[in-house]
Formats: structure tokens, sequence, C-alpha cells
């Protein structure tokens, strides 16, 4: 029999006076979904620096998957955005969970200044796109601690490489209840956000090279 794939998608728990976050709430209902021969594991990561480098690592130790996809709530966006880049900075606009606000200090102090995701990025902004679900390729994923997971994610790939795995990060809009105390900030409903991630993973799943597509930005 075939040896069957484990996927593993995060999110974190809710923060900035947040009653829920979109990517907890989107990832936890996609725990134990198949796709093909993949079966997909949630795990709940804290929105704290340090801390969520180290859960993602016990998770990654537990399951040992061969796809990890990180996701992350990005208020004021209005499309799914797979990031490309993660760069070995912490600088936090806020204080985290965990009450720490680092500035301008490294994510791991001597590594290099930034990682790409080994996602298919681009292939996953079209399949999106096709679906009808707004989508585009983001080259900033900030420096709070959605980006720090997102390079811890790419440093232990770097360093601790396993043959056929690869991971990368995913910032999702508001729900539309948290937009409804931001007037004119767009929102995505949860089963939207959640057959979003039923094609990311599918396309990162069948695809090993990426698309040659435009995805660049002005600014």
């Amino acid at each position: 029999m075939a040896q069957r794939t484990k996927v593993l998608l995060t999110g974190f728990d809710p923060f900035d006076g947040e009653a829920l976050n979109p990517s907890w709430e989107t990832v936890r209902a996609l725990d134990g979904w198949k796709c093909g021969r993949a079966t997909v594991h949630a795990r709940q990561m804290p929105c704290a620096f340090g801390q969520s480098i180290e859960a993602l690592a016990s998770a990654m130790d537990e399951l040992r998957p061969e796809l990890v996809l990180c996701i992350g709530q990005a208020g004021g966006r209005a499309e799914i955005t797979p990031e490309r880049v993660a760069i070995n900075i912490d600088d936090g606009r806020i204080a985290d969970n965990a009450g720490r606000q680092p500035i301008d200090v490294p994510v791991m102090p001597g590594a290099p200044a930034a990682y790409f995701s080994t996602l298919p990025i681009k292939a996953m902004v079209r399949d999106l796109r096709a679906a009808g679900v707004p989508a585009s390729v983001s080259n900033t994923a900030g420096t709070f601690v959605c980006n720090h997971i997102f390079y811890g994610l790419m440093h232990r790939m770097a360093t601790h490489p396993v043959a056929g795995q690869r991971g990368g990060f995913i910032h999702i809009p508001y729900l539309p209840e948290q937009a409804a105390r931001f007037p004119g900030v767009p929102s995505m409903p949860l089963a939207a956000m959640v057959e979003a991630l039923r094609v990311a993973v599918a396309t990162a799943l069948a695809v090993e090279k990426d698309i040659a597509e435009t995805g660049g930005q002005f600014h």
C-alpha cells in the first residue's frame, strides 16, 4: 500500500483584543480532511514570538508532515495571499500574547536574511482565482508573529531537510464579524476561506514546479 501523506495546517489563537482568529477558525474546519491520499492535521499556534516556533517544531516532530502550510490573519487585505518570502527580523508594532514586543531583532541570530517559500505560490493563486476566490502573491509577511513563524518554518526546513518536504505561509482576511467593527475594511466568509485552503492544499500537493506567471507588485 502506498504511503499516506500528512499535511500540517496551523492557525493562530486570537490576538490584539480580537475574540477569534480567522486563521484558526479556517484551519480547524479542515482537520481530518482528506485530499487524495493526504490527510490534513490542524494545530493551533500561540500568537507569541518564540513560543510559536517551538509549538510548530513540536507539531512537525509529532506528525512528520510532507507539507506544512502556516496560516495567519491579515486584517485589511481583501484576498487570500500566499507569501513569497520570510525575513529574519522581528519588529512588533504591538506586543504579542505573551507581552513581548521585540524591536529590530533577528528571528534567528546568524541565520540568512531571508528564505523563500517552497510552495507553488503562483500556481496556488492561479487555481484560487479559477475557483472564484480573490487571491494574489504577497511579497511581505510583515514583521510580527506571522513572519516569525514563517521564517522559523523555512529555517528548520533549510537546516534539517527532509526529502520531499515543502512549506510556506498564507495570509487570509478578516471574517465578516470582525470587519463589522471596522467600517470599510474587507472581509471574507469562513466557508469561502475554508474552500480556498482546500484549493491551496490540493495545488501544493499536485504541483512540484511552480508556474512562470507574473505575481509582482509595484510596491
